[in-house]
């Protein structure tokens, strides 16, 4: 089995890393915390820029030389609220002091110095619907590419009801060819609602020389190399996910599965 589904390798500090050395890739970096009240996280960006995402809770930042004050209002995910975030560009540092118990994501790219410092959210991002029927899923746009915000970075928040499926139909963004396709690697950061529930993610390509599905808990990454990448929600448990994508040009281009197109097609009427 390839090794895509990453589990927590703990319950508290930082729980997740994934970087372009352990993914086996070049653009996507993404690790999150779980910190108690008081704790504190610091970082130094390097040659990648980061943007933070509040997932749960309150913390105080300073980056790049600026206080920032505190971040964020949302106590529980499923709250579905516009998240507070911040941009740092590469070549600085960042702290956060964690005001209540809190979650923060940690999405990274490759960075040119292009864009400097700067809060993301709340105000901007509101809750917006994409899909039909039971592929209805509502969308947090942290910044994707009509957003500019950033060198490389494209991040969004994804909410899922019981029993529907979200990245469908099925499609992949893993070929160079602009305006057709871009390359763009993904890590899903997944959590449930009720917690004790699970999801499904299946990543494949067309002709099944990767081919793997994924029963993914609250609180497992998928990284996404390569290939289509639908996730489903059984029902009685609604998901969420965190995007982060990047690649060599700052585009969301995909290509459907061969098998779906006509829903596509369809849908599209």
């Amino acid at each position: 089995m390839a090794d895509l589904l990453r589990k927590p390798f703990g319950n508290h500090g930082k729980v997740h890393e994934v970087t372009p050395q352990s993914a086996g890739w070049r653009y996507v970096g993404f690790s999150l915390y779980r910190l108690r009240s008081g704790e504190v996280a610091t970082e130094t960006t390097g040659d990648r820029e980061v943007i933070l995402v509040m997932v749960e809770g309150k913390a105080e930042f300073q980056a790049a030389g600026v206080d920032w004050g505190v971040l964020g209002d949302r106590m529980a995910v499923f709250e579905k609220t516009p998240p507070h975030c911040l941009y740092v560009p590469n070549g600085h540092d960042w702290k956060a002091v964690a005001k209540t118990d809190c979650i923060i994501a940690v999405c990274s790219a490759p960075g040119q110095g292009g864009h400097s410092a700067r809060r993301i959210g709340p105000d901007g991002i509101s809750l917006t619907a994409r899909g039909k029927g039971t592929n209805t899923r509502y969308i947090n746009n942290i910044a994707m590419e009509n957003e500019d915000y950033c060198d490389s970075l494209l991040v969004t928040e994804v909410f899922t009801p019981a029993g529907h499926w979200s990245s469908y139909p099925s499609h992949r963004h893993d070929e160079d060819d602009f305006p057709r396709i871009t390359y763009l690697e993904e890590t899903y950061y997944h959590r449930l609602n009720p917690a004790s529930g699970f999801g499904i993610q299946r990543v494949y390509t067309d002709d099944r020389r990767l081919d793997e599905t994924m029963a993914v808990m609250d609180g497992d990454v998928v990284v996404v190399p390569r290939g289509h990448h639908p996730c489903g929600t059984p029902y009685g448990f609604e998901a969420y996910y965190l995007n982060v994508m990047a690649g060599p040009l700052r585009k969301w281009r995909f290509i459907p599965a061969p098998e779906v197109e006509w829903i596509m097609e369809r849908d599209a009427k």
